[in-house]
């Protein structure tokens, strides 16, 4: 027999007054929430600039079908973070707007540079994700296990895309090991930001 689906919904943060204590968990799940669906979305932009210069390109049908692939998976959790966000009462970013410029000026830039670099890119910032997934699940696996679990299952869609884009040759990217610190860097610094802003 099928598994029953989590409530992801338990925990909904605009019902009833905020009991003692529950406060920092508020801020947990907003927190949670808030910058899980920015990195989503920014994720998707990555890889619609990646996907605008390759696939225009001839002989560049399998980074692109990879692309688009990889894409679709970043777009199933962005729709189920919007969703989440809209169930629980959580405001999104305010910097949406420049994290599509950012995230679409990434991706093309690094298509720009070549499949390496595009691969590159992707190894990097999944990296910093899978990371950032693994410490939300471990935070709140006794507080929210529905979303704890739900993060876990990302985590790994995220280290799927590292991993076929270290497969693929990321690390061949001449000068891999300093461009990989500075969108890892990049992308630290994106997070901190939107899970307050």
């Amino acid at each position: 027999m099928a598994d029953a689906a989590p409530d992801l919904n338990q925990g909904r943060l605009s019902e009833g007054p905020p009991l003692p204590g529950d406060g920092g968990m508020r801020r947990l799940i907003e927190r949670t929430l808030r910058v899980d669906h920015a990195g989503e979305f920014g994720a998707v932009q990555i890889y619609r600039g990646q996907r605008a210069v390759f696939s225009s390109a001839r002989g560049k049908e399998r980074i692109s079908a990879l692309l688009e692939e990889m894409e679709a998976g970043e777009q199933h959790h962005l729709d189920t973070f919007d969703r989440l966000l809209a169930e629980r009462g959580v405001r999104p970013t305010a910097l949406s707007p420049l994290w599509r410029a950012a995230g679409y000026a990434l991706g093309a830039g690094t298509a720009l540079l070549g499949e390496k670099a595009a691969y590159a890119c992707t190894a990097a910032v999944e990296d910093v994700i899978e990371e950032h997934y693994a410490a939300q699940a471990a935070r709140l696996r006794g507080r929210d296990p529905a979303l704890a679990a739900l993060v876990e299952e990302f985590g790994k869609d995220e280290t799927a895309h590292k991993d076929t884009a270290l497969s693929e040759g990321a690390r061949e990217m001449l000068g891999y090991g300093l461009f990989a610190a500075v969108i890892k860097a990049g992308c630290r610094a994106a997070i901190r930001i939107s899970e307050k802003i």
